[in-house]
Order: C-alpha cells, then structure tokens, then sequence
C-alpha cells in the first residue's frame, strides 16, 4: 500500500483537478491561441507552425481518435494526460531513482508532484491544445533515465539507447529539449573519476539520431500538399526554415541590459508566484542545505541554468512557458528539502511523516482552490463563439481575410478541421508573403482567381468581384466586418 498508494493519490487527485478545469473545446485560455492551428494540422494530416512538432501532432491524432466529445476536447485531454505523467515522474524521481538522497520518501514525492502539478504556469498548460505539458513529461522522463544506473553491461547498453531516444523524440515536439542533449549522451559516459565510455556515448549518439527521424514525417506530409502546410518543408531551404523557428530567431539576443534586468526580476516573481514563500523556503534549503554531490542535483541544477538563461534572453510574450523546465528542478528541489527537514524532526519525533503529510495535505488543497481561478479554462467559450459567428454570419462563398493568431488558428479549426461552411475561402492576410502559403492557397482554392505574382488583399479583391469580402479579427475585441466586393 505504501508503494502503490502515494502515485496512485497523486495521480488521481491531479488527474481530477484537470478535467475539471479542462477547456471543453477550442480555447483562448492561458495563452493559448496556438491550438487552433494545433488541433487542425493534427486532424488534417498536416504541418504545424514552426517548428512543426511532428511528435505532439503524432500523439494528438490518437487522442482525436477518442469518441467522446468535441476535436478539441479530445485534444485537450493529451495535455491533462502529459501533465499527470509529468507529476508521477517527479515522484519516481525523488523517491526511486538511485541518486536520490530522498530514495524511499514517498512524502518527498508527494509534495515535489504536487509542487509541479499545481504550479500556475504547469497547471494552466494542462488544461488546453499546447505542447507544454508533453515537453515537460519528457523532460521528466529523460532525467529519469538519466538517473538510472544498471549493474549489467546489457542493461547498461539498452538504458543508453532508451536515454539518447527519449531525447531525441523530446526533441521533435520543442525545440528546447536541445538541452537535454548532454545529460543523455554523458550518463552512461561518464564512469568514476577518469573514465569515459565512448561506447557508451556512441551507443546513445546513434539513438538519439534515430528519435529525431520523426521529423522525417513532415517533409513526406508536406509531398500530400495538407491544407495546414507551415514552411512546405519539400526541401532543404524549406524543411531547416521550419525546423529551426527561424520565423522566430529574430525575438533571441533582442535585449537590451536593462531589459534583461527586467526579465531577471521577471523571472523571480514567477517562481515565487508558482510555489509561494514555503515552496521557496523548502526549494532552498533542499537545494543548498541538504546538496550532495549526486546526479539528480547535477542534472537538475545544469536543467534550471540553462532553461532560464534561455527564457530570460528570448523576447517574446510567452516566454514564462519555457521555464516550465525550471519548475520542474525546483519541484525536486522542495521534495529533498522536506525529506531532509524530516530526517532531523524524526530524530526527535517519530510520527513526523504523518503530521507533515496532514500539514501538506491542506496546504496543496489551499492553494488548488486559491489557484483555481487563474487558471481554470472550463468556462472560455470566447474562441467557440468567435468562430461560430464567423462561420454564422459570413455571406455565401465569401474570402474571408483574418488577421492575428486567435481569428486565423479559429477559422482553421471551424474551416479545415471541423470543415464546417465548406463554400468559404479563408485566408491570413500575415501569411500571404510567403510563396509557400500562396501555393496551398492555389492548390486548395481552385475556384478563386488568384493574380500573379505575391499574393495581397488588394489585389485579390479586384480579381474576385462575384464575390463577398469579410475582414475579421480578435485583439482586445472582435470584429467582423463583411460587404460586397461589387
């Protein structure tokens, strides 16, 4: 019971914290317009945007496959599914692997998952189509294997070409997971003070190549012309453009000194906001206080410098998502202070665990119900009711122009995926630029008069006459905006 019961809670309890905070179908919550174009190039078969996340569009597509409830529900259910892994692996973590100087604290796993699983930012992308949640169970699962340390030289083997997979597919779902690469090549490396497997190193350089194949989906995709068909990567320029996030290059090395002072100062009131004054106090003292020289404070410690410097230094809005990985160490980091507080209060009280599982108990209770309204996506209905007045009020075989991440990634999830008003031609005025969304365009249009050359609105009204025109958006407000071309 004591083995099996504490994961089992764990869980559970998180698992119904999701589900009913979940989005029930498209959402705007937390950040998250992206889903639309998600969930669209996932049931169409296509490409998502950079850096097309072959992985997370794989998985997505069996969730799709569930017959229970909206697309976007069953889409929505991968990341509550991710983010339950996510919090179990942290408690095999802290109380399973061989490294662990909380081995066999089931308490010490308990806080440090729900520590992760009820942080705000975890929580938040638990709930909606992102691919957040998946990267931080693979990021929990590569350091998990990391960890690991067989006897056998056949265990050995097979456990470095688990380690270097796992990085290499978490690497076809978030580009990021680039800096689980030297934890997984040198773990099985690394033996005693002065000696190096190059084996070893071999064996998990060669799968870790063989994980990111999966990105050899998007280019055999792309051959079928998909109407969600980011950067149509047929070719080398086009397959590195979208691989690489060069459409987002620009937002790294951007700042200023005293912008990244900002972000610094950004970056402290987030983690305070994740785990309050207690989860600092107790992230600290298992961080400094109780540290031993093992491979979970190695792992951990390179895995929070590396996603921080990372976040801190990348200038967009979202950026707070990417220290989820930070998280995820400070979560460990508060399972070894509370094992190693308990350890000292034991030498005077034997009931300690049980008074500190009590105490726990109503804490994480507390902050679930003080956290639950900033998060909680089972009430945003604004994408649903967006798309479905477009889709209600748009004139018959009418172009419809529509600007932003929420109108555009909206309209493809009504249009493309749920293929519903079949007669309308939608197009994003942002992407018009670039020849390879012009050519889907003309691919998926057949019917519409496409001028020459680059294509732009002002000169494919004038082509299209016969036509209605609608202009939609939503920024601060929607709007939706339709006449005749006539």
């Amino acid at each position: 019971m004591r083995k099996f019961l504490p994961p089992f809670i764990l869980a559970i309890s998180l698992g119904m914290v999701y589900l009913a905070t979940l989005a029930p179908g498209l959402s705007w919550a937390n950040d998250g317009s992206d889903g639309g174009d998600l969930i669209t190039a996932a049931a169409t078969s296509g490409i998502a945007h950079p850096t097309g996340y072959p992985l997370y569009l794989l998985i997505a597509k069996f969730f799709q496959l569930n017959p229970f409830g909206s697309l976007a529900f069953r889409t929505n259910l991968l990341s509550a599914l991710a983010a339950v892994l996510a919090a179990l692996l942290v408690y095999i973590i802290l109380v399973y692997s061989p490294s662990s100087p909380a081995a066999g604290n089931w308490l010490a796993g308990m806080a440090a998952g729900y520590a992760l699983g009820l942080s705000p930012v975890f929580w938040s992308q638990a709930v909606i189509s992102e691919v957040y949640a998946l990267h931080v169970a693979l990021v929990a699962m590569s350091h998990l294997l990391c960890l690991w340390i067989p006897e056998s030289e056949p265990g050995l083997s097979n456990l470095n070409k688990l380690r270097g997979l796992v990085a290499g597919l978490a690497l076809g779902n978030q580009l990021t997971a680039v800096f689980l690469l030297p934890a997984a090549l040198l773990s099985g490396s690394v033996r005693g003070k002065w000696k190096f497997d190059w084996r070893s190193l071999g064996q998990s350089a060669v799968w870790y190549a063989l994980g990111l194949l999966i990105y050899l989906i998007l280019p055999l995709r792309a051959m079928a012309q998909p109407i969600i068909n980011w950067g149509n990567p047929v070719n080398f320029n086009n397959f590195t453009w979208l691989v690489s996030g060069a459409l987002y290059q620009g937002s790294l090395l951007d700042l200023t000194t005293a912008q990244i002072l900002e972000r610094i100062q950004a970056w402290a009131y987030f983690l305070v906001q994740q785990f309050s004054a207690p989860g600092i106090v107790l992230g600290v003292i298992g961080l400094i206080i109780f540290f031993k020289p093992t491979r979970l404070y190695f792992i951990t410690i390179f895995n929070a410098i590396i996603f921080s410097l990372f976040a801190i230094q990348y200038s967009t809005f979202d950026s707070y998502v990417y220290l989820l990985p930070v998280y995820l160490s400070f979560a460990v980091w508060i399972g070894l202070g509370l094992a190693g507080l308990l350890e000292q209060i034991k030498k005077y009280r034997c009931q300690a665990n049980w008074a500190a599982a009590g105490i726990l108990l109503i804490w994480f209770a507390a902050v679930a119900f003080a956290r639950w309204p900033q998060v909680d996506a089972s009430q945003d209905m604004r994408a649903e009711e967006f798309g479905a007045r477009v889709m209600r009020e748009a004139p018959e075989k009418a172009i419809v122009f529509a600007k932003g991440d929420k109108a555009v990634f909206t309209l493809w999830y009504f249009h493309f995926a749920l293929k519903q008003r079949t007669d309308l031609i939608v197009i994003s005025n942002e992407l018009l630029p670039y020849d390879w969304y012009a050519d889907s365009l003309r691919a998926h249009y057949p019917d519409v008069h496409w001028p020459e050359g680059i294509l732009w609105a002002p000169n494919i009204i004038p082509a299209n006459k016969e036509r209605s025109i609608c202009e939609v958006s939503y920024f601060e407000a929607e709007m939706i905006a339709c006449k005749s071309s006539k």
